[in-house]
Protein backbone atom coordinates (compact mmCIF):
# COMPACT_ATOMS: atom_id res chain seq x y z
CA UNK A 1 0.00 0.00 0.00
CA UNK A 2 2.60 2.22 0.70
CA UNK A 3 4.27 1.96 -2.40
CA UNK A 4 1.37 2.03 -4.21
CA UNK A 5 0.44 5.56 -2.28
CA UNK A 6 4.30 6.94 -3.11
CA UNK A 7 3.67 6.36 -7.24
CA UNK A 8 0.54 7.56 -6.92
CA UNK A 9 2.04 10.84 -5.54
CA UNK A 10 5.00 10.91 -8.02
CA UNK A 11 2.51 10.59 -10.97
CA UNK A 12 0.96 13.68 -9.49
CA UNK A 13 3.92 15.84 -8.95
CA UNK A 14 5.11 14.73 -12.53
CA UNK A 15 1.45 15.59 -14.46
CA UNK A 16 1.82 19.35 -11.93
CA UNK A 17 5.23 19.81 -13.28
CA UNK A 18 4.06 19.47 -16.60
CA UNK A 19 1.56 21.24 -16.46
CA UNK A 20 3.71 24.47 -14.57
CA UNK A 21 6.02 24.30 -17.97
CA UNK A 22 3.16 24.27 -20.07
CA UNK A 23 1.62 27.38 -18.36
CA UNK A 24 4.76 29.27 -18.14
CA UNK A 25 5.77 28.74 -21.67
CA UNK A 26 2.46 29.97 -22.49
CA UNK A 27 2.84 33.02 -20.57
CA UNK A 28 -0.26 31.86 -18.42
CA UNK A 29 1.27 31.08 -15.11
CA UNK A 30 1.27 34.11 -12.23
CA UNK A 31 3.48 33.92 -9.55
CA UNK A 32 1.87 32.80 -6.59
CA UNK A 33 2.61 36.22 -4.16
CA UNK A 34 4.50 35.30 -0.77
CA UNK A 35 2.72 35.33 2.54
CA UNK A 36 4.50 37.35 5.03
CA UNK A 37 2.28 36.98 7.66
CA UNK A 38 3.86 35.40 10.96
CA UNK A 39 2.81 35.88 14.82
CA UNK A 40 5.29 36.71 17.75
CA UNK A 41 2.16 35.25 20.03
CA UNK A 42 0.88 31.79 21.42
CA UNK A 43 -3.07 31.64 20.56
CA UNK A 44 -5.83 30.01 21.77
CA UNK A 45 -6.45 28.20 18.16
CA UNK A 46 -3.70 27.96 15.46
CA UNK A 47 -3.94 30.35 12.16
CA UNK A 48 -5.27 28.70 8.98
CA UNK A 49 -1.99 27.04 6.61
CA UNK A 50 -0.20 29.24 4.67
CA UNK A 51 -0.69 28.39 1.12
CA UNK A 52 -3.65 26.11 2.14
CA UNK A 53 -0.71 23.55 3.33
CA UNK A 54 1.12 24.05 -0.64
CA UNK A 55 1.99 20.21 -0.95
CA UNK A 56 1.74 18.74 2.35
CA UNK A 57 -1.64 16.44 2.54
CA UNK A 58 -4.27 16.65 5.51
CA UNK A 59 -1.98 19.31 7.13
CA UNK A 60 -4.87 20.32 9.46
CA UNK A 61 -5.72 16.81 10.34
CA UNK A 62 -8.97 17.24 9.29
CA UNK A 63 -8.77 13.88 7.87
CA UNK A 64 -7.09 12.81 10.86
CA UNK A 65 -3.37 11.18 10.52
CA UNK A 66 -4.31 10.39 6.86
CA UNK A 67 -0.65 11.27 4.95
CA UNK A 68 0.73 10.96 7.99
CA UNK A 69 3.22 8.73 10.01
CA UNK A 70 5.10 7.89 13.47
CA UNK A 71 8.99 8.89 12.90
CA UNK A 72 11.49 7.30 15.17
CA UNK A 73 9.23 4.54 16.05
CA UNK A 74 6.68 7.16 18.31
CA UNK A 75 3.45 7.04 18.96
CA UNK A 76 0.66 9.40 17.35
CA UNK A 77 -2.91 10.14 18.29
CA UNK A 78 -5.41 12.83 16.90
CA UNK A 79 -6.31 16.03 19.63
CA UNK A 80 -9.22 17.86 19.35
CA UNK A 81 -9.95 21.29 21.01
CA UNK A 82 -13.40 22.26 22.61
CA UNK A 83 -13.46 24.88 19.38
CA UNK A 84 -13.45 21.44 17.58
CA UNK A 85 -10.00 22.15 15.88
CA UNK A 86 -8.55 18.44 15.14
CA UNK A 87 -4.26 18.26 15.80
CA UNK A 88 -1.60 15.63 15.50
CA UNK A 89 -0.07 14.44 19.11
CA UNK A 90 3.27 12.38 19.40
CA UNK A 91 3.25 10.74 22.26
CA UNK A 92 5.16 8.63 24.67
CA UNK A 93 8.39 10.23 23.63
CA UNK A 94 11.70 9.03 24.44
CA UNK A 95 14.11 10.69 21.90
CA UNK A 96 14.18 13.90 20.84
CA UNK A 97 13.04 13.30 16.41
CA UNK A 98 10.16 10.56 17.84
CA UNK A 99 7.26 12.74 16.16
CA UNK A 100 5.10 12.87 13.49
CA UNK A 101 6.35 12.88 10.27
CA UNK A 102 5.16 13.07 6.17
CA UNK A 103 7.22 12.22 3.16
CA UNK A 104 7.09 14.37 0.31
CA UNK A 105 8.63 15.21 -2.95
CA UNK A 106 11.30 17.83 -3.56
CA UNK A 107 11.47 19.46 -6.75
CA UNK A 108 15.12 20.10 -7.95
CA UNK A 109 17.16 23.73 -7.09
CA UNK A 110 13.64 25.03 -5.82
CA UNK A 111 12.86 27.18 -2.78
CA UNK A 112 10.52 25.95 -0.46
CA UNK A 113 8.67 27.97 2.58
CA UNK A 114 7.89 25.85 5.73
CA UNK A 115 5.18 26.97 8.61
CA UNK A 116 3.82 24.74 11.12
CA UNK A 117 1.63 25.67 14.56
CA UNK A 118 3.57 23.65 17.57
CA UNK A 119 2.01 23.35 21.03
CA UNK A 120 3.72 20.96 23.79
CA UNK A 121 1.69 19.27 26.29
CA UNK A 122 3.74 20.48 29.02
CA UNK A 123 5.69 24.04 29.90
CA UNK A 124 8.23 25.01 27.65
CA UNK A 125 10.42 23.22 24.59
CA UNK A 126 12.27 24.01 21.92
CA UNK A 127 11.01 22.56 18.71
CA UNK A 128 13.34 21.74 15.51
CA UNK A 129 11.77 20.96 11.97
CA UNK A 130 13.72 18.87 10.11
CA UNK A 131 13.58 17.76 6.62
CA UNK A 132 15.87 14.13 6.01
CA UNK A 133 16.76 13.69 2.16
CA UNK A 134 16.91 10.74 0.03
CA UNK A 135 20.66 11.22 0.53
CA UNK A 136 21.28 11.27 4.00
CA UNK A 137 21.06 14.98 4.54
CA UNK A 138 19.04 16.41 8.08
CA UNK A 139 18.14 19.94 6.98
CA UNK A 140 17.03 22.13 10.02
CA UNK A 141 14.64 24.28 8.61
CA UNK A 142 13.34 26.98 11.47
CA UNK A 143 12.34 26.53 15.29
CA UNK A 144 10.14 28.03 17.67
CA UNK A 145 10.07 27.68 21.29
CA UNK A 146 6.39 25.99 22.03
CA UNK A 147 4.37 26.57 24.82
CA UNK A 148 1.68 24.23 26.37
CA UNK A 149 -1.85 25.85 26.37
CA UNK A 150 -1.19 27.82 23.37
CA UNK A 151 0.07 27.56 19.50
CA UNK A 152 3.34 29.08 18.83
CA UNK A 153 3.95 29.61 14.71
CA UNK A 154 7.27 27.94 13.17
CA UNK A 155 8.10 29.95 9.98
CA UNK A 156 11.19 28.72 8.32
CA UNK A 157 12.28 27.31 4.80
CA UNK A 158 14.61 25.62 2.97
CA UNK A 159 16.30 24.86 -1.03
CA UNK A 160 16.00 21.71 -2.53
CA UNK A 161 19.47 20.83 -3.79
CA UNK A 162 18.34 18.13 -5.50
CA UNK A 163 14.95 16.12 -6.95
CA UNK A 164 13.61 13.20 -4.64
CA UNK A 165 11.62 11.85 -1.66
CA UNK A 166 12.36 13.45 1.21
CA UNK A 167 10.66 13.53 4.92
CA UNK A 168 9.72 16.51 7.09
CA UNK A 169 9.18 15.95 11.10
CA UNK A 170 9.43 17.63 14.17
CA UNK A 171 12.31 17.35 16.92
CA UNK A 172 12.77 18.41 20.59
CA UNK A 173 15.12 17.18 23.07
CA UNK A 174 12.67 17.72 25.67
CA UNK A 175 10.05 14.42 26.15
CA UNK A 176 7.16 16.04 26.27
CA UNK A 177 4.29 15.51 23.99
CA UNK A 178 4.34 17.48 20.54
CA UNK A 179 0.94 18.63 19.16
CA UNK A 180 1.57 19.54 15.76
CA UNK A 181 -1.50 21.42 13.34
CA UNK A 182 -1.97 23.14 9.52
CA UNK A 183 1.34 22.18 8.26
CA UNK A 184 2.40 23.87 5.30
CA UNK A 185 5.44 23.24 2.79
CA UNK A 186 5.04 25.81 -0.51
CA UNK A 187 7.34 25.50 -3.51
CA UNK A 188 8.62 28.90 -5.24
CA UNK A 189 10.84 28.77 -8.32
CA UNK A 190 13.93 30.68 -8.68
CA UNK A 191 12.04 32.90 -10.74
CA UNK A 192 8.96 33.02 -8.80
CA UNK A 193 11.14 34.09 -5.64
CA UNK A 194 12.92 36.73 -7.92
CA UNK A 195 9.52 38.21 -8.79
CA UNK A 196 8.47 38.39 -5.03
CA UNK A 197 11.90 40.43 -4.91
CA UNK A 198 10.54 42.70 -7.35
CA UNK A 199 7.28 43.63 -6.09
CA UNK A 200 8.35 44.38 -2.28
CA UNK A 201 11.09 46.46 -3.93
CA UNK A 202 8.77 48.47 -5.70
CA UNK A 203 6.40 48.37 -3.22
CA UNK A 204 9.37 49.18 -0.51
CA UNK A 205 12.12 50.70 -1.62
CA UNK A 206 10.29 53.02 -4.91
CA UNK A 207 7.67 56.00 -5.05
CA UNK A 208 5.88 56.72 -7.84
CA UNK A 209 6.13 60.40 -8.45
CA UNK A 210 4.74 63.86 -9.98
CA UNK A 211 6.47 66.61 -10.67
CA UNK A 212 4.83 69.97 -11.80
CA UNK A 213 6.32 72.81 -13.58
CA UNK A 214 4.85 76.05 -12.87
CA UNK A 215 5.93 79.76 -14.35
CA UNK A 216 6.35 82.95 -12.02
CA UNK A 217 2.65 83.16 -12.40
CA UNK A 218 2.27 79.44 -11.08
CA UNK A 219 0.54 78.38 -14.66
CA UNK A 220 1.70 74.78 -15.46
CA UNK A 221 4.64 74.89 -18.67
CA UNK A 222 3.82 72.22 -21.00
CA UNK A 223 6.69 70.66 -22.67
CA UNK A 224 8.80 71.77 -20.11
CA UNK A 225 12.25 69.09 -19.97
CA UNK A 226 12.98 67.70 -16.52
CA UNK A 227 16.51 65.99 -16.28
CA UNK A 228 16.65 63.73 -13.12
CA UNK A 229 20.06 62.93 -12.03
CA UNK A 230 20.18 60.69 -8.57
CA UNK A 231 22.39 61.63 -6.27
CA UNK A 232 22.70 59.82 -3.14
CA UNK A 233 21.09 56.54 -2.09
CA UNK A 234 17.97 56.65 0.42
CA UNK A 235 18.82 52.83 1.32
CA UNK A 236 21.62 52.83 4.08
CA UNK A 237 24.13 50.39 2.74
CA UNK A 238 27.34 50.64 3.92
CA UNK A 239 30.22 48.72 5.28
CA UNK A 240 32.49 48.28 8.47
CA UNK A 241 35.60 50.84 8.46
CA UNK A 242 39.00 49.77 9.85
CA UNK A 243 41.42 52.35 11.20
CA UNK A 244 43.62 52.32 8.35
CA UNK A 245 41.12 54.44 6.57
CA UNK A 246 42.60 57.59 7.78
CA UNK A 247 46.07 56.79 6.68
CA UNK A 248 45.66 55.32 3.41
CA UNK A 249 43.79 57.87 0.34
CA UNK A 250 43.34 54.64 -1.75
CA UNK A 251 40.92 53.15 0.95
CA UNK A 252 39.36 56.54 1.45
CA UNK A 253 38.67 56.74 -2.46
CA UNK A 254 37.33 53.08 -2.57
CA UNK A 255 35.04 53.22 0.47
CA UNK A 256 33.72 57.05 0.26
CA UNK A 257 32.90 56.03 -3.49
CA UNK A 258 30.22 53.96 -2.35
CA UNK A 259 29.11 53.60 1.32
CA UNK A 260 26.30 55.80 3.25
CA UNK A 261 26.80 54.19 6.43
CA UNK A 262 29.46 52.38 8.49
CA UNK A 263 30.09 50.98 11.78
CA UNK A 264 33.41 51.13 13.55
CA UNK A 265 35.49 47.47 13.18
CA UNK A 266 36.77 47.60 16.97
CA UNK A 267 38.12 51.05 17.13
CA UNK A 268 35.28 51.73 19.63
CA UNK A 269 34.89 49.35 21.93
CA UNK A 270 36.19 49.32 25.41
CA UNK A 271 38.89 47.08 25.03
CA UNK A 272 40.43 49.97 22.31
CA UNK A 273 39.77 52.75 24.42
CA UNK A 274 40.60 51.70 27.80
CA UNK A 275 42.92 48.77 27.59
CA UNK A 276 44.73 50.13 30.80
CA UNK A 277 42.17 50.86 33.36
CA UNK A 278 41.56 54.76 34.01
CA UNK A 279 43.35 55.52 30.63
CA UNK A 280 41.40 56.19 28.03
CA UNK A 281 42.09 56.97 24.25
CA UNK A 282 39.55 57.90 22.19
CA UNK A 283 41.99 59.21 19.31
CA UNK A 284 41.18 56.78 16.76
CA UNK A 285 37.35 56.52 16.86
CA UNK A 286 37.46 60.26 17.14
CA UNK A 287 39.15 60.88 13.81
CA UNK A 288 37.30 57.92 12.49
CA UNK A 289 33.63 60.18 13.09
CA UNK A 290 35.52 63.23 11.76
CA UNK A 291 36.35 61.58 8.57
CA UNK A 292 33.19 59.81 8.29
CA UNK A 293 31.26 63.04 9.01
CA UNK A 294 33.07 65.25 6.41
CA UNK A 295 31.98 62.61 3.32
CA UNK A 296 28.17 62.47 4.93
CA UNK A 297 28.68 58.58 5.96
CA UNK A 298 26.46 57.98 9.01
CA UNK A 299 27.86 55.73 12.26
CA UNK A 300 26.33 52.99 14.29
CA UNK A 301 27.96 53.00 17.78
CA UNK A 302 29.53 49.40 18.12
CA UNK A 303 29.32 48.72 20.99
CA UNK A 304 29.07 49.69 24.84
CA UNK A 305 29.51 46.93 26.52
CA UNK A 306 30.00 42.93 25.09
CA UNK A 307 28.87 40.25 27.06
CA UNK A 308 31.24 37.35 25.56
CA UNK A 309 33.21 36.45 28.26
CA UNK A 310 36.20 35.88 25.96
CA UNK A 311 36.58 39.67 25.54
CA UNK A 312 36.70 41.13 28.27
CA UNK A 313 39.87 42.65 29.27
CA UNK A 314 41.77 40.82 32.50
CA UNK A 315 41.62 44.01 34.56
CA UNK A 316 37.90 44.00 33.85
CA UNK A 317 37.50 39.98 34.94
CA UNK A 318 39.54 41.00 37.54
CA UNK A 319 37.32 43.58 39.02
CA UNK A 320 35.20 42.96 42.18
CA UNK A 321 30.92 43.20 42.23
CA UNK A 322 31.22 47.10 43.13
CA UNK A 323 34.16 47.99 41.70
CA UNK A 324 32.46 46.43 38.09
CA UNK A 325 29.43 48.39 38.32
CA UNK A 326 31.66 51.37 39.13
CA UNK A 327 33.55 50.52 35.77
CA UNK A 328 30.29 49.91 34.12
CA UNK A 329 28.97 53.49 35.07
CA UNK A 330 32.31 54.99 33.60
CA UNK A 331 32.31 53.14 30.62
CA UNK A 332 28.77 53.97 29.43
CA UNK A 333 28.99 57.69 30.91
CA UNK A 334 32.37 57.99 28.70
CA UNK A 335 31.52 56.73 25.68
CA UNK A 336 28.29 58.13 25.39
CA UNK A 337 28.29 61.43 26.68
CA UNK A 338 31.47 61.97 23.92
CA UNK A 339 29.63 60.36 20.97
CA UNK A 340 25.55 61.11 21.78
CA UNK A 341 23.86 62.79 18.84
CA UNK A 342 26.74 62.03 16.12
CA UNK A 343 25.59 58.27 16.48
CA UNK A 344 22.22 56.68 14.68
CA UNK A 345 22.28 53.72 16.64
CA UNK A 346 23.77 52.14 19.29
CA UNK A 347 24.58 48.02 19.92
CA UNK A 348 24.43 48.64 23.56
CA UNK A 349 24.88 45.04 24.66
CA UNK A 350 26.49 43.15 21.68
CA UNK A 351 25.35 39.55 21.92
CA UNK A 352 23.66 38.91 25.30
CA UNK A 353 21.44 35.95 24.03
CA UNK A 354 24.49 33.68 23.45
CA UNK A 355 26.61 35.78 26.55
CA UNK A 356 25.84 36.38 29.53
CA UNK A 357 28.65 37.93 31.53
CA UNK A 358 27.06 40.87 32.90
CA UNK A 359 24.34 39.47 33.69
CA UNK A 360 26.14 36.48 35.66
CA UNK A 361 27.73 39.38 38.04
CA UNK A 362 24.83 41.68 38.24
CA UNK A 363 21.59 39.61 37.41
CA UNK A 364 18.96 38.87 34.80
CA UNK A 365 18.27 42.88 34.67
CA UNK A 366 21.41 43.90 33.77
CA UNK A 367 21.08 45.03 29.99
CA UNK A 368 17.79 46.22 30.43
CA UNK A 369 19.22 48.27 32.82
CA UNK A 370 22.04 49.32 29.97
CA UNK A 371 19.63 49.96 27.89
CA UNK A 372 17.57 52.09 30.22
CA UNK A 373 20.90 54.10 30.86
CA UNK A 374 22.10 54.55 26.85
CA UNK A 375 18.58 56.20 26.08
CA UNK A 376 18.31 58.34 28.73
CA UNK A 377 22.30 59.74 27.33
CA UNK A 378 21.01 59.61 23.66
CA UNK A 379 17.29 59.73 23.57
CA UNK A 380 17.32 60.43 19.70
CA UNK A 381 19.75 56.94 18.40
CA UNK A 382 18.54 53.70 18.18
CA UNK A 383 19.39 51.21 20.77
CA UNK A 384 19.95 48.19 18.84
CA UNK A 385 20.04 44.27 20.47
CA UNK A 386 22.84 43.14 17.89
CA UNK A 387 23.31 38.58 17.43
CA UNK A 388 24.49 36.39 15.57
CA UNK A 389 22.68 33.44 13.74
CA UNK A 390 19.15 34.35 14.12
CA UNK A 391 19.36 34.28 10.41
CA UNK A 392 21.55 32.44 9.46
CA UNK A 393 21.75 29.39 11.16
CA UNK A 394 17.96 27.26 11.85
CA UNK A 395 19.36 25.42 14.41
CA UNK A 396 21.17 27.51 16.52
CA UNK A 397 17.82 27.35 19.68
CA UNK A 398 19.67 29.65 21.45
CA UNK A 399 18.70 32.85 19.00
CA UNK A 400 15.48 31.36 17.77
CA UNK A 401 13.59 34.44 16.40
CA UNK A 402 10.73 34.22 19.25
CA UNK A 403 13.67 34.44 21.92
CA UNK A 404 15.35 37.25 20.17
CA UNK A 405 11.59 38.92 20.10
CA UNK A 406 11.11 37.96 24.23
CA UNK A 407 14.54 39.14 24.87
CA UNK A 408 13.63 42.55 22.83
CA UNK A 409 10.55 42.73 25.10
CA UNK A 410 12.28 41.91 28.48
CA UNK A 411 14.36 44.99 28.02
CA UNK A 412 11.05 47.58 26.76
CA UNK A 413 9.39 46.24 29.74
CA UNK A 414 12.03 47.42 32.26
CA UNK A 415 10.99 50.05 34.32
CA UNK A 416 11.97 53.20 32.64
CA UNK A 417 11.89 51.80 29.43
CA UNK A 418 9.05 51.11 27.68
CA UNK A 419 7.81 52.55 24.82
CA UNK A 420 10.07 55.72 24.80
CA UNK A 421 12.77 53.51 24.13
CA UNK A 422 13.52 53.44 20.48
CA UNK A 423 14.94 50.11 20.39
CA UNK A 424 16.20 48.24 16.95
CA UNK A 425 17.07 44.96 15.54
CA UNK A 426 20.46 44.25 15.04
CA UNK A 427 20.99 40.64 12.81
CA UNK A 428 24.67 40.13 12.31
CA UNK A 429 24.45 37.99 9.32
CA UNK A 430 27.66 36.20 9.31
CA UNK A 431 26.64 33.27 6.89
CA UNK A 432 27.98 29.75 6.22
CA UNK A 433 28.85 28.62 3.06
CA UNK A 434 25.49 27.65 2.23
CA UNK A 435 23.18 30.52 3.55
CA UNK A 436 19.57 28.74 3.93
CA UNK A 437 18.23 31.50 1.75
CA UNK A 438 13.83 30.70 2.29
CA UNK A 439 15.06 30.34 6.27
CA UNK A 440 16.10 34.07 5.96
CA UNK A 441 12.73 35.48 4.93
CA UNK A 442 10.76 33.44 7.02
CA UNK A 443 12.73 34.55 10.32
CA UNK A 444 12.73 38.28 9.00
CA UNK A 445 8.99 37.29 8.89
CA UNK A 446 8.62 36.71 12.59
CA UNK A 447 11.12 39.69 13.83
CA UNK A 448 8.86 41.94 12.21
CA UNK A 449 6.02 41.45 14.39
CA UNK A 450 7.87 43.63 16.70
CA UNK A 451 7.51 46.46 14.77
CA UNK A 452 11.05 47.93 15.25
CA UNK A 453 13.62 49.21 12.27
CA UNK A 454 15.93 45.63 11.73
CA UNK A 455 19.76 46.26 9.87
CA UNK A 456 21.74 43.46 9.30
CA UNK A 457 24.60 44.80 11.21
CA UNK A 458 27.80 42.72 9.94
CA UNK A 459 27.04 41.07 6.55
CA UNK A 460 30.05 38.14 5.47
CA UNK A 461 30.27 34.48 3.92
CA UNK A 462 32.25 32.26 4.42
CA UNK A 463 35.05 31.75 2.26
CA UNK A 464 33.97 28.75 -0.74
CA UNK A 465 33.73 28.63 -4.65
CA UNK A 466 30.82 30.34 -4.81
CA UNK A 467 30.85 32.71 -1.74
CA UNK A 468 30.22 35.97 -4.56
CA UNK A 469 26.86 34.19 -5.94
CA UNK A 470 25.64 33.54 -2.28
CA UNK A 471 26.12 36.78 -0.83
CA UNK A 472 24.48 38.57 -4.04
CA UNK A 473 21.38 36.16 -2.76
CA UNK A 474 21.63 37.18 1.09
CA UNK A 475 21.96 41.08 -0.42
CA UNK A 476 18.87 40.90 -2.50
CA UNK A 477 17.05 38.69 0.21
CA UNK A 478 17.58 41.33 2.80
CA UNK A 479 17.19 44.62 0.84
CA UNK A 480 14.10 43.53 -0.82
CA UNK A 481 12.19 42.31 2.92
CA UNK A 482 10.19 45.64 4.08
CA UNK A 483 11.01 45.32 7.43
CA UNK A 484 14.70 45.59 6.75
CA UNK A 485 15.88 49.06 6.84
CA UNK A 486 19.57 49.02 6.65
CA UNK A 487 22.41 46.96 5.36
CA UNK A 488 26.42 46.78 6.68
CA UNK A 489 28.55 44.30 5.39
CA UNK A 490 31.22 43.45 7.56
CA UNK A 491 34.31 43.84 5.45
CA UNK A 492 36.71 46.13 6.94
CA UNK A 493 39.64 46.63 4.84
CA UNK A 494 43.47 45.26 6.52
CA UNK A 495 46.54 45.15 4.41
CA UNK A 496 46.65 41.38 6.11
CA UNK A 497 43.06 40.44 5.34
CA UNK A 498 39.90 40.70 5.99
CA UNK A 499 37.61 39.19 9.35
CA UNK A 500 36.26 37.01 6.97
CA UNK A 501 35.53 38.38 3.64
CA UNK A 502 37.21 41.27 1.54
CA UNK A 503 35.65 43.15 -1.13
CA UNK A 504 38.70 44.13 -2.72
CA UNK A 505 42.57 43.95 -2.70
CA UNK A 506 45.07 45.74 -1.45
CA UNK A 507 45.47 47.43 -4.66
CA UNK A 508 41.63 48.67 -4.10
CA UNK A 509 40.85 46.25 -6.79
CA UNK A 510 37.29 44.51 -6.36
CA UNK A 511 37.13 41.17 -5.97
CA UNK A 512 34.17 38.98 -7.16
CA UNK A 513 32.46 40.05 -3.53
CA UNK A 514 33.07 43.45 -4.49
CA UNK A 515 31.81 43.06 -8.00
CA UNK A 516 28.23 42.00 -6.88
CA UNK A 517 28.02 45.27 -4.16
CA UNK A 518 28.94 47.22 -7.29
CA UNK A 519 26.42 45.91 -9.54
CA UNK A 520 23.49 46.19 -6.84
CA UNK A 521 24.41 49.66 -6.13
CA UNK A 522 24.04 50.47 -9.65
CA UNK A 523 20.87 48.08 -9.73
CA UNK A 524 19.42 49.88 -6.83
CA UNK A 525 19.37 53.54 -7.79
CA UNK A 526 17.34 55.91 -10.64
CA UNK A 527 19.23 56.03 -13.87
CA UNK A 528 19.55 59.90 -15.02
CA UNK A 529 17.11 60.56 -17.82
CA UNK A 530 14.87 62.89 -18.84
CA UNK A 531 11.27 63.17 -19.16
CA UNK A 532 8.61 65.48 -20.61
CA UNK A 533 6.02 67.66 -18.81
CA UNK A 534 2.89 66.74 -20.68
CA UNK A 535 -0.51 69.62 -21.03
CA UNK A 536 -0.69 70.13 -17.44
CA UNK A 537 2.90 70.29 -16.67
CA UNK A 538 2.74 66.91 -15.34
CA UNK A 539 5.75 64.35 -15.68
CA UNK A 540 5.42 61.35 -13.31
CA UNK A 541 7.94 58.74 -13.13
CA UNK A 542 8.91 55.91 -10.66
CA UNK A 543 11.93 56.47 -8.50
CA UNK A 544 14.13 54.95 -5.98
CA UNK A 545 13.76 56.37 -2.50
CA UNK A 546 16.97 59.21 -2.24
CA UNK A 547 18.08 62.59 -3.07
CA UNK A 548 17.94 63.92 -6.17
CA UNK A 549 18.73 67.12 -8.03
CA UNK A 550 15.83 67.76 -10.83
CA UNK A 551 16.78 70.13 -13.46
CA UNK A 552 14.16 71.86 -15.53
CA UNK A 553 14.39 73.91 -18.73
CA UNK A 554 11.62 76.15 -20.12
CA UNK A 555 10.62 75.47 -23.42
CA UNK A 556 9.60 78.72 -23.99
CA UNK A 557 11.49 81.51 -21.96
CA UNK A 558 14.76 79.29 -22.46
CA UNK A 559 15.51 79.36 -18.76
CA UNK A 560 16.93 76.83 -16.31
CA UNK A 561 16.28 75.82 -12.51
CA UNK A 562 17.67 73.09 -10.67
CA UNK A 563 16.21 71.74 -7.30
CA UNK A 564 16.58 69.24 -4.91
CA UNK A 565 14.20 66.55 -3.81
CA UNK A 566 14.18 63.87 -1.57
CA UNK A 567 12.04 60.64 -2.28
CA UNK A 568 11.43 58.60 0.81
CA UNK A 569 8.76 56.45 2.30
CA UNK A 570 6.99 59.51 4.12
CA UNK A 571 7.41 62.00 1.52
CA UNK A 572 4.92 63.60 -0.55
CA UNK A 573 4.32 62.06 -3.81
CA UNK A 574 3.78 65.58 -5.84
CA UNK A 575 6.53 67.61 -5.85
CA UNK A 576 6.05 71.79 -8.12
CA UNK A 577 9.08 73.42 -9.62
CA UNK A 578 8.95 76.86 -10.42
CA UNK A 579 10.53 77.88 -13.56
Amino acid sequence: MRRRASAVFLLAWLVAGVVKAAEAASGMAQPLAYDYSSSSECLPEPMDAHYGGGIIRNGDFSAGLQGWSAFGYGSLAVGSSPAGNRYAVATNRTRPYQSVSQKVLLQNDTHYTLSAWLQVSDGIADVRAVVKTAGGDFIHSGGVEARSGCWSILKGGLTAAAAGQAELYFESNATVDIWVDNVSLQPFSREEWSAHHEAAIKKARKKTVRLQARDAAGNPVAGARMHIEHVRNGFPLGSAMSKEILTNPGYQRWFTSRFTVTTFENEMKWYSTEAIPGREDYSVPDAMLRFAKSHGIAVRGHNIFWDDPSTQMGWVKALSGEQLRRATEKRIKSVMSRYSGQVIAWDVVNENLHFDFFEGRFGWEASAAFYRKAHQMDGGALMSMNEFNTLEQPGDLTVLPGKYLRKLWQIKAFPGNGNAARMGIGLEGHFSAQPNIPYIRAALDTMAQANAPIWLTEIDVAPGPDQARHLEQILREVYAHPAVHGIILWTAWHPQGCYVMCLTDNNFKNLPAGDVVDKLIWEWKTRSHVGVADADGYYETELFHGDYKVTVTHPAANSTVAQSLSVDRESDNEFTIHV
